[in-house]
């Protein structure tokens, strides 16, 4: 028992007369690469004069897995807390102005000020468990406290010349406190490096890491002044909610990239615990319900195309490797809570007005007719929608971001504006076409003998339907008319140049799911006509 107790003591004082031996080192962002959700790639740098142990104060929250450690020298590293004085605040002033001499004022101004020492306040008596210090923002006392409202103390305890004064808080107007501004104690995360050997002096120690704090978030302004060709200028709005940014290399980075753990806390971080790891870990950020509801956002942050927009072999091929696009934007100062506004890039293009009518599949994967409810929420799809249609100027993607559309200093709409190679057509709504007026009509035709067709198990009756799409130009001006028809089934028979597109969706019903696409000039006052006719497999 005597040894047992010995070893304690030894490794206690081994371990105390490491902390005192430690040096403590600042590091500094050099560079930030900025997702449009919030996450970065930092990049930090430190400098030590040889081997020794190096203790970092302000230390990162990393995302799992994305932790790195590089340097010229041998480096090991410990994710730990240490004792850290900061300012009082005055939310346990029991605590934090312990041992000061004070004068308290009373709100109701008829009891007398009292001057004297605040006494510490005692510690509450608490059994060991899992939970002790696993935040390194706060100690297990006040963790326990919280928890246990009968332990936190009631009076503020003042020592003075004729004895003790228990004094309740919520009697304090304010309080005057005798010598140097008030500092507490706490534990903060804090990174220790060890330090062997070194193989040029001074070793350099770069620490890479994925973490949530500071971002970008896109937008377009698209100038249609000029009838011929419009103007486009990409603004960046960058947010800082991690750290002061003095001279770092800042980069806006666009595209689709996989990052599957960014919702875990990496084991390097101090607030990280094996029990909050495996709950995130088995956790999904978002679920199916919240997927759907912002689907927009999501859309906006990743990157994603436009549904139906096809393909377009035409864009100029730029770069190697994965479709990542790193944005340098210079180096750059700014504080924890800045934001940033500036102008990334322009270019001008011709362009062309077109006058755009998507009319949506208004049958399941099934082919039965979709109910009122499930069309309602294609409503705003099936109108016409005054567009704009060029080619991305920039020598880059434009990435997806809303769009503001103005002409001769008016404001005409905005809208989202969806990835976009370099050189890729693209086209953009702008405000609903009013004055051109639109219909379309299906129908079922009447058939002496149904065809029956059994599929996995259930049988499907063949179906011949026959439609119409109307569109009448009530302008005063010749209109580009782009009419895009989607339905399920195989198409018979199309009036016109129509072109027939086999959508990706249809992969996952029983009917192919395609679009009819009509491309046309309606004169001022005119109305055209395209019938089609499909057959489409209907589920008994």
């Amino acid at each position: 028992m005597r040894t047992l107790a010995v070893i304690v003591l030894v490794a206690f004082a081994l371990n105390s007369f490491a902390e005192e031996k430690e040096t403590a080192v600042e590091s500094r962002i050099v560079s930030v690469g900025l997702f449009k959700n919030g996450l970065a790639v930092v990049k930090r740098t430190l400098s030590v004069p040889g081997a020794g142990t190096y203790v970092l104060r302000d230390a990162p929250e990393p995302a799992h897995g994305t932790f790195w450690i590089e340097s010229d020298a041998v480096v090991e590293t410990l994710a730990t807390s240490r004792e850290t004085e900061v300012p009082a605040t005055g939310a346990n002033i029991q605590e934090e102005l312990a041992g000061k001499r004070v004068t308290i004022h009373f709100r109701d101004g008829q009891v007398p000020p009292a001057t004297g020492n605040v006494l510490p306040p005692e510690k509450p008596k608490r059994a060991w468990d899992r939970t002790y210090d696993r935040s390194g923002e706060s100690s297990w006392r006040s963790s326990y406290q919280s928890a246990n409202p009968a332990a936190q103390p009631r009076y503020l305890v003042l020592k003075t010349d004729a004895g003790r004064i228990y004094v309740d808080p919520s009697m304090i107007a304010f309080a005057q406190v005798e010598g140097e501004p008030a500092k507490v104690t706490a534990r903060k995360p804090a990174l220790v490096f060890n330090v062997g050997e070194v193989r040029e002096k001074p070793a350099t120690i770069t620490i890479t890491y994925l973490t949530k704090g500071i971002g970008w978030a896109p937008s377009y302004h698209v100038d249609i002044t000029d009838p011929q060709q419009l103007s486009i200028e990409q603004r960046a709005d960058v947010r800082n909610e991690l750290d002061d940014l003095a001279d770092a290399e800042v980069f806006l980075i666009s595209g689709f990239p996989s990052v599957q753990f960014w919702h875990v806390s990496s084991l390097m971080s101090a607030a990280s615990t094996w029990s909050s790891f495996f709950q995130q870990l088995s956790s999904q950020p978002g679920g199916q319900s919240n997927m759907m509801r912002n689907i927009t956002q999501q859309r906006i942050i990743s990157n994603s195309g436009e549904a139906g927009q096809g393909i377009d072999l035409s864009a100029i091929p730029l770069g190697e490797g994965p479709d990542l696009h790193y944005q340098p934007i210079g180096r750059r100062t700014l504080n924890a809570g800045d934001s940033l506004g500036l102008s990334v890039a322009s270019g001008k293009t011709a362009y062309e007005r077109i006058v755009e009518w998507i009319v949506p599949d208004t049958r399941d994967a099934y082919g039965r007719q979709l109910r009122d409810n499930d069309r309602d929420r294609n409503r705003d799809e099936d109108d016409a929608w005054d567009a704009l249609r060029f080619r991305n100027p920039l020598r880059f993607p434009m990435t997806t971001a809303p769009a503001t559309i103005v002409s001769g200093g008016r404001f005409m709409g905005q809208r989202a504006s969806f990835y976009v190679n370099a050189g890729e057509e693209t086209t953009l709504r702008v405000t609903k076409a009013l004055s051109v007026r639109t219909r379309n009509v299906e129908n079922e035709e009447q058939a002496k003998q149904r065809d029956i067709v059994w599929i996995g198990g259930s049988d499907f009756r063949r179906v011949e339907v026959k439609g119409e799409v109307t569109v009448s130009n009530h302008r005063a001006e010749v209109i580009k008319l782009v009419i895009r028809r989607r339905f399920s089934g195989e198409l018979l028979e199309a009036e016109g140049d129509a072109k027939v597109l086999l959508l990706e969706e249809g992969v996952y019903s029983v009917n192919k799911r395609s679009e009819l696409a009509w491309s046309t000039e309606l004169g001022a006052g005119n109305e055209t006509t395209f019938a089609y006719r499909y057959s489409v497999l209907v589920r008994n």
